[in-house]
């Protein structure tokens, strides 16, 4: 089953949907203004579609009793940036080298890693939240879904197979 949306608390809201537009290649379909429920207090609430009838909602709030925190789902929980992230399905190698240079000409650093399976992307959105673009090339098959039901409650496995390869892009690279 496909979600819905994810949404997301931001602070800025122009730089927000410039990545979400201009990095991501989303459409801007909805904004409301909506309530918090606490006095005047009231949210900004956006909504691009994904191309693919999901959606990713962003809530621009402006409501003095929300404490100024890191919005940042992993950093503000003290974890690794690449913990808690969104990934979006890339349907191939080349969609994958699309939203790359997407986000390379929107100003953006990008990580690829070649996981073995598949390729992923990553980069910030500007409120430091990780977002990946992902394609599983070799898709998992009925053997791989009876060794992870083994592995779930079992001890630590040694990574199998090839070391992730790690390649960083920025813009300026890019652009030589």
């Amino acid at each position: 089953m496909a979600f819905n949306h994810v949404a997301l608390a931001v602070r800025d809201l122009a730089a927000n949907h410039r990545f979400w537009t201009d990095g991501m290649g989303f459409d801007l379909v909805e904004v409301l203004d909506v309530p918090t429920g606490v006095g005047d207090g009231w949210a900004r609430h956006v909504f691009y579609d994904t191309g693919d009838g999901t959606h990713v909602s962003l809530l621009e709030l402006h409501d003095e009793t929300v404490p100024d925190h890191d919005l940042a789902i992993s950093r503000g929980l003290g974890l690794p940036g690449w913990v808690n992230h969104i990934a979006f399905d890339a349907v191939d190698g080349e969609a994958l080298d699309v939203a790359r240079d997407r986000w390379l000409a929107a100003g953006l650093d990008v990580v690829r890693i070649d996981h073995g399976r598949g390729l992923s992307i990553y980069a910030e959105d500007p409120n430091g939240n990780t977002i990946e673009w992902s394609w599983r090339h070799d898709p998992y098959t009925a053997e791989d879904r009876a060794r992870a039901a083994e592995r779930l409650g079992g001890s630590r496995v040694a990574h199998r197979g090839p070391e992730p390869v790690l390649e960083v892009f920025t813009p300026a690279l890019a652009r030589t």
